[in-house]
């Protein structure tokens, strides 16, 4: 499935939904910039290649990155790519852009001898070392979290080389980040790649467990709302549906088949403190009989 291909405006729009006071211009000037340096190169698939740097440029949006992040994405592929230096960068951006668009460079060069050494921590460490402000990191992690969605056009050999990658490395460095959502993205795509057969077998399994069970969710949502309203408890109700990997995981590690796993979606509550979270259990337990052997206190017991 094609992804929708982000415009300047788009990136400009989605930049002021949560900045209002955002550099419009420095966006434009970099998007020109970049457009102009990549010329008319294109893509493996054939696109336009600006379309690559627009995609992490609103990726790093999604983030609610600043200005200054978000043109330094527009542009990091102008120096490794392009007949752009870093002097150049420095001289049309300044100290900053240039410094994360050099470092990014630097990222994008590295390269190991072997599969073990590449996937080893020391890698992870090179790679925290290497970029000395966070946003280095983050900016990369926007260029290849576009690049796996784009990875069908690859060939297969490639694809699966840059999944394990992206699977024993990016989505560590994620999680240890606290970026959950990225993690979970890198290991969804990821295993789309390396077990393509089994990834679908499973999407389809959660499709249909979520088309079986959403009203009864919806219902058990309001439900749990209702009571929370009544007690006066402050709390955010929601459901969630298992990823496909953290699935897998779990069939895995426990050896059991994909019906016999019960969280595949979830009740989630969000509250502000831990004598909320225990009044919310036991408004629970009042509405629901634990099932023995599940419940799980990791307040208690972390």
């Amino acid at each position: 499935m094609a992804e929708d291909v982000v415009t300047i405006d788009d990136l400009i729009k989605k930049v002021l939904s949560y900045n209002p006071d955002a550099d419009v211009e420095l966006l434009k000037k970099a998007y020109i910039f970049s457009s102009e340096a990549h010329g008319n190169q294109t893509r493996i698939e054939g696109s336009p290649y600006i379309e690559h740097p627009l995609a992490v440029a609103s990726i790093l949006a999604d983030m609610k990155m600043d200005t200054t992040t978000i043109a330094a994405g527009l542009l990091h592929d102008t120096i490794e790519d392009t007949t752009i230096t870093a002097k150049d960068m420095k001289s049309h951006f300044g100290d900053d852009i240039a410094f994360l668009v050099n470092a990014l460079t630097k990222l994008s060069r590295m390269e190991f001898m072997t599969k073990e050494e590449a996937q080893a921590e020391n890698f992870r460490k090179v790679l925290l070392a290497m970029a000395e402000d966070v946003r280095v990191i983050l900016i990369k992690f926007a260029d290849r979290l576009h690049n796996m969605k784009t990875l069908e056009h690859l060939p297969e050999t490639k694809r699966e080389r840059i999944a394990v990658e992206t699977l024993d490395i990016y989505a560590p460095i994620a999680n240890r980040l606290g970026i959950g959502w990225l993690k979970t993205e890198f290991e969804d795509l990821s295993f789309k790649f390396m077990m393509p057969e089994l990834h679908e077998e499973i999407v389809k399994k959660i499709a249909k467990r979520k088309e079986e069970q959403e009203v009864y969710l919806r219902e058990i949502v309001r439900e749990i709302e209702t009571r929370l309203k009544e007690e006066n408890i402050a709390g955010k109700v929601s459901y969630r549906i298992k990823h496909s990997y953290g699935i897998y995981q779990k069939m895995q590690k426990q050896g059991i088949t994909f019906e016999q796993i019960q969280d595949v979606l979830g009740i989630r509550i969000i509250t502000d403190t831990k004598a909320n979270c225990y009044a919310i259990m036991g408004i629970i337990h009042s509405l629901w009989t634990p099932v023995p052997g599940r419940f799980k206190d990791f307040i208690g017991v972390p």
